[in-house]
């Protein structure tokens, strides 16, 4: 499956939420989607990335957005993780990795010269038409959220 890019329609999703509810991309029409796919949670670059995404959550609602990180953890692992941190975004569990597949961020990664699959940080900047409007790939985390947030505003 080829990746997706920019100006292809955003896939579908309809995960389990952190706080046990669904979470699921048509449930905010007309407002613009950030969604970001991250390893792990409670690692030092996802929690590094969640904080961020935290710090800067009310300049994301202001400018219209919503964010949103999934990972492969379950519900149980991201309330924790939510909890431990005072995260202050939603977070989707996808352990049977549905919209990991369809975002294509399942990946073969490389630690030490063993290789593995995993999830391989993303994040998609969805406009309210349901397009993708921005896409970054192996994320590096510092600055990211901010970057992700000047991409929002421009919109």
């Amino acid at each position: 499956m080829a990746d997706l890019a920019e100006s292809d329609k955003a896939p579908p999703f309809d995960l389990i939420g952190d706080d046990g509810g669904r979470v699921k991309l048509s449930a905010y029409p007309g407002k613009a989607v950030v969604v970001y796919f991250y390893p792990k949670d409670d690692t030092s670059g996802c929690t590094l990335e969640a904080q961020e995404f935290t710090v800067a959550a009310k300049d994301f609602a202001a400018a219209g957005a919503v964010v949103i990180g999934i990972s492969p953890d379950s519900e149980d692992s991201h309330c924790r993780f939510k909890e431990k941190y005072g995260l202050g975004v939603t977070l989707a569990a996808d352990p049977e990795r549905k919209a990991i597949a369809a975002y294509g961020v399942w990946k073969e990664k490389s630690m030490y010269g063993r290789k593995y699959m995993g999830v391989e940080r993303s994040t998609f900047l969805i406009a309210p038409n349901r397009k993708i409007a921005r896409v970054w790939r192996k994320v590096k985390v510092p600055g990211h959220a901010a970057d992700v947030l000047t991409a929002v505003r421009v919109l």
